[in-house]
């Protein structure tokens, strides 16, 4: 079963729209250091939507590489293109990857019958695990339990969800419905600010992009929950609060992470979009100081 604390790393590109391998491999250091559980390669803080197939899988080979079986390694795979996914996916095989993240098709809503044969095809193509991704705010459609549940009956691989939705009313009736038949199913929260109630409906934990600035914070609240410690619980929510803010600094706040990410390992990268120079100023900069030296 998959649980824990899992980032979904950003990608760090050079001026060339290129990947930093150098600044890539602090930050999985650091990661592994501080203790996540496991990393996501290539998911939406991962900016998976500005990379060719091609550069997919140049990028997460790498990244294997330097993982090198310390921690869980997960890579995100969807696309409207099921033969892409189901080509990323053999390809994650071939690396050994530890499970692959693949998002519901975006820009058109489909139905439950055209999402369950998108599902369903990809599934049949793959050994390795899935882990649903329900992001309906990118993609307009929110996955419902009855259609998960469905889903999970059929194929024995699709092993778990993660439910990027400010609500925890999913969390709750996936639990509800699906761990009756599936205790070992994985359900993720991939909003930070839910770890703790996530936890509290039998959840797995979270996937979520501040621990790439501050995973030790996520780490100890895990701990106090499995310790049963309701004072410590207290004080790690307010520092998830606080935290929190880093989301509303920038837009997209993928930069924002990027500039935390330089701050905190006091490295100089390229903290834009690939292909963009989209910049914080000094303003935010600022701010974000304030905000990573919540310990």
């Amino acid at each position: 079963m998959f649980k824990g604390i899992y980032t979904p790393m950003l990608t760090i590109f050079n001026d060339e729209g290129g990947i930093n391998k150098e600044a890539t491999s602090a930050l999985i250091e650091k990661l592994i250091s501080d203790g996540v559980d496991g990393i996501v390669a290539l998911g939406s803080t991962g900016e998976f939507f500005s990379l060719s197939l091609a550069e997919k899988k140049e990028y997460v080979k790498f990244v294997g590489e330097v993982i090198s079986g310390r921690i869980k390694f997960l890579i995100g795979t969807g696309s409207n293109n099921i033969e892409e996914v189901i080509e990323l996916n053999h390809f994650a095989e071939e690396i050994n990857a530890d499970a692959v993240l693949v998002v519901t098709p975006y820009y058109f809503s489909l139905n439950e019958q055209h999402l369950y044969e998108y599902y369903s095809i990809i599934a049949r193509n793959t050994k390795l695990p899935i882990i649903l991704y329900n992001f309906p705010d990118r993609t307009g459609t929110n996955l419902s339990a009855d259609f998960i549940y469905r889903l999970v009956t059929d194929f024995k691989n699709i092993v778990g969800v993660k439910d990027t939705i400010d609500s925890i009313s999913n969390v709750r009736k996936f639990s509800e419905k699906i761990r009756k038949i599936r205790s070992d199913f994985s359900i993720f929260s991939g909003f930070e600010e839910y770890l703790i109630p996530n936890l509290l409906s039998q959840g797995a934990g979270i996937i979520g992009g501040l621990t790439n600035v501050n995973a030790k914070v996520f780490i100890n609240t895990y701990k106090a929950f499995l310790d049963k410690d309701v004072d410590k619980l207290l004080i790690c929510q307010s520092k998830i609060n606080k935290l929190m803010e880093m989301y509303s600094l920038l837009d997209p706040f993928i930069i924002t992470l990027k500039e935390a990410v330089s701050i905190r390992l006091n490295i100089n990268i390229n903290t834009s979009l690939k292909n963009y120079s989209i910049k914080a100023d000094e303003d935010i900069r600022n701010k974000i100081k304030d905000l990573i030296n919540i310990e």
